[in-house]
């Protein structure tokens, strides 16, 4: 009975070796048996070469085409303030008088020294007068009229041009300072002076057509056209003035307006890629797109952007003509690194 169960022990102890060596066996086969490796999956897009429009936005105020500030040559008294900021006035129209107090003398100096002239001349016309004589009463006649005509000039004051009056620095009764009594501006046209860069000098040219939004209007957009380009370009800044002029008939652009210009001279041929495939490196400027290979893995190229348009940007270097990116799930994605590919 004791050989029995020490022959039973010796049995049940072989089967739990061997299971434990079976057991031991399994696992080091799971362990040998490699993980499998799970790729980022990524949505990509053929890219190609498009001709996109070379344009550039410039910004810019608005201001009258042309300017004049109204003010006598001398400090006078203002009498009386005919015109107010905001009115409209047409070439040589009366916007203020001015103390005429010395006018009257002027005027009869003026008369007086025009009948002795006239007199003199009668008289030097038959020998009655001699030269030296004539001379001195015509120059004495002459400096009365400009003394006349230009006191008269001075005291009705007239708009030079036909315009909006858009300050006013005096009300009646005071004396005219170093300030216009008046400034008016010609608005139909206008025009908005932009500083270009000087790369860009030699596509501009006199007329090329432009467009202008104002924020004042939204939603509108105004043509107008290049009148004038300066001949010299700004040492410091390294731009150059540009007079842009915009009809303006309705008089609803006024001066002051902030103005973006927009112009356009020229394609050029150059890749176009989605938005969504340019990612910035963190920490600089840089700008990236992940290419994807034929062998199933993701290149890094650094690019050079152009003229963003929409949902696209231009690529002026680092992208070829059909060249696959990705467009989405690059946040998981290193240089070299395999992928799998959802379209």
């Amino acid at each position: 009975m004791k050989m029995n169960l020490f022959v039973c022990s010796l049995l049940i102890g072989g089967v739990c070796v061997a299971s434990v060596a079976c057991g031991s066996k399994k696992s080091a086969e799971v362990a040998e048996q490699p993980a499998e490796v799970v790729k980022p999956t990524v949505t990509t897009a053929v890219v190609n070469i498009q001709d996109v429009d070379m344009q550039s936005v410039f910004m810019g105020n608005v201001e009258g085409y042309a300017v004049n500030n109204i003010t006598p040559q001398q400090p006078r008294r203002i009498t009386r303030v005919l015109v107010d900021v905001g009115d409209r006035v047409s070439a040589g129209q009366k916007v203020a008088e001015l103390d005429n107090s010395s006018l009257a003398q002027a005027k009869a100096q003026y008369e007086n020294a025009k009948a002795s002239f006239e007199r003199s001349d009668e008289l030097y016309k038959f020998g009655g007068e001699s030269k030296a004589a004539w001379e001195s009463i015509k120059t004495q006649y002459e400096v009365a009229k400009l003394t006349y005509e230009n006191l008269l000039e001075n005291t009705t004051l007239v708009s030079p041009i036909s315009g909006v009056i858009t300050a006013r620095n005096y009300d009646n009764g005071d004396m005219v300072g170093s300030q216009p009594i008046f400034v008016v501006q010609q608005i139909s046209p206008a025009k908005v002076m932009i500083n270009v860069s000087e790369n860009l000098y030699s596509y501009l040219k006199k007329g090329m057509p432009v467009s202008i939004e104002l924020d004042a209007l939204p939603e509108q957009t105004f043509e107008g056209k290049i009148y004038r380009i300066t001949p010299s370009i700004d040492a410091a800044t390294h731009t150059f003035p540009v007079e842009i002029i915009i009809p303006n008939g309705k008089e609803q652009i006024k001066p002051g307006m902030y103005a973006r210009v927009t112009m356009k001279y020229g394609t050029r041929s150059n890749v176009v890629v989605p938005d969504r495939a340019v990612v910035k490196m963190l920490g600089s400027g840089d700008r990236f797109i992940y290419v994807y290979k034929a062998d199933g893995t993701v290149s890094y190229q650094k690019v050079e952007l152009g003229r963003r348009m929409q949902d696209k940007y231009e690529i002026l270097s680092g992208i070829a003509d059909g060249d696959e990116v990705v467009v989405t799930g690059q946040a998981a994605l290193k240089d070299g690194m395999a992928v799998e590919r959802a379209n």
